[in-house]
């Protein structure tokens, strides 16, 4: 094999995968060889439901100094993104579509994310980018343009020195990096479910958030049958509002903030 050759990645296709039921994993970490200082290594999240493609990849961002993890579905990748400096997003996921993983994550946070997918087509990648894709790069690739890209990405994050999110909605203050909420100025005391409820919500006013978002991204769980867990919650904020219409229920759907 030349050198040229065991320079690219040869990830397989999702559209040659054999029909077996995927299965998720646990998140795994490829510890760094890297003796940077732990602060200045880049956390990076792979979000990859083929086990061997993401075997991979993390042996190859641990040999560059990279702090790699990987996760196999979106629900997962919804509740890691957070720790993560950088995602390279596969858009087939068992559970969730990776646009809608894509929307999520940009709707709560500017964490960059490089889909990185077998979907080759002109209006795949016109999807990505208005997901909220930072890059798009089709499968197989050469890791040294992966590496490219990353570097690009991260040096236009650089430029634009990041700031707590803050949200605000009417009376409604919203404050991600705090987390603190408040109304009229005054602090409203919220569990971690509630605040991470109210904050999706906000964070994308006038949208209705399907109880399947909501699910992924507030418990992690996209599937599992949780009865009135999210009614319950919703009750709750409602209650802490001081009124029924800061969160309008929209019927077989979701939820969506409302204007009380």
């Amino acid at each position: 094999m030349n050198r040229q050759a065991a320079d690219l990645i040869e990830l397989p296709s999702e559209r040659n995968r054999p029909g077996r039921p995927a299965v998720a994993r646990a998140p795994r970490v490829t510890e760094s060889p890297t003796t940077t200082p732990p602060e200045e290594v880049l956390r990076v999240l792979v979000v990859e439901s083929d086990a061997r493609s993401a075997e991979i990849l993390l042996q190859g961002l641990a040999r560059q100094g990279y702090a790699a993890q990987s996760v196999s579905t979106g629900a997962q990748a919804l509740q890691a993104h957070g720790n993560a400096d950088l995602v390279l997003l596969d858009l087939d996921l068992p559970d969730l579509d990776g646009l809608e993983v894509c929307r999520s994550i940009r709707a709560v946070c500017d964490t960059p994310v490089i889909a990185v997918t077998a979907r080759d087509s002109e209006l795949d990648r016109v999807l990505g980018l208005q997901a909220g894709a930072d890059d798009y790069l089709v499968k197989p690739y050469g890791f040294r343009e992966l590496l490219a890209r990353m570097e690009a990405v991260m040096r236009r994050v650089r430029l634009h020195a990041t700031v707590s999110r803050v949200v605000s909605h009417g009376a409604l203050r919203i404050d991600a990096g705090a987390r603190v909420a408040t109304l009229d100025g005054e602090p409203v005391d919220l569990t971690r479910k509630e605040f991470d409820l109210l904050y999706l919500l906000a964070s994308q006013s006038g949208m209705v958030i399907p109880r399947r978002q909501i699910m992924a991204q507030v418990w992690g769980d996209a599937w599992s049958p949780r009865g009135r867990t999210i009614d319950t919650h919703v009750g709750t904020l409602r209650a802490k509002l001081g009124s029924s219409e800061w969160i309008l229920t929209v019927r077989g759907i979701g939820f969506r903030l409302g204007h009380p």
